[in-house]
């Protein structure tokens, strides 16, 4: 659906109603599309699979990665 920069500023109830049933608005201004209005929706939280996630839970070496971490971060004397 189109609707004019106009068309949002009187009839914004309506257009939004539009959007909430799911359709896309685009609005013109003088004749040139400028915005689109969509529906909103909300992102589920995904688990991001990273490389670097878990990348210490096999080595035996490392008990405590904290404690690890700290102990490369600090200086050598």
């Amino acid at each position: 659906m189109k609707a004019t920069a106009k068309d949002l500023r009187f009839h914004s109830k309506e257009l939004l109603d539009t959007v909430n049933r799911g359709e896309e608005v685009v609005i013109t201004f003088r004749g040139k599309p400028c915005a689109k209005l969509i529906p909103y929706e909300e992102k589920k939280e995904e688990i991001a699979k990273n490389e670097l996630f878990g990348i210490w839970k096999d080595n035996d070496m490392v008990q405590d990665v904290d404690e690890y971490i700290r102990g490369l971060r600090k200086g050598r004397y």
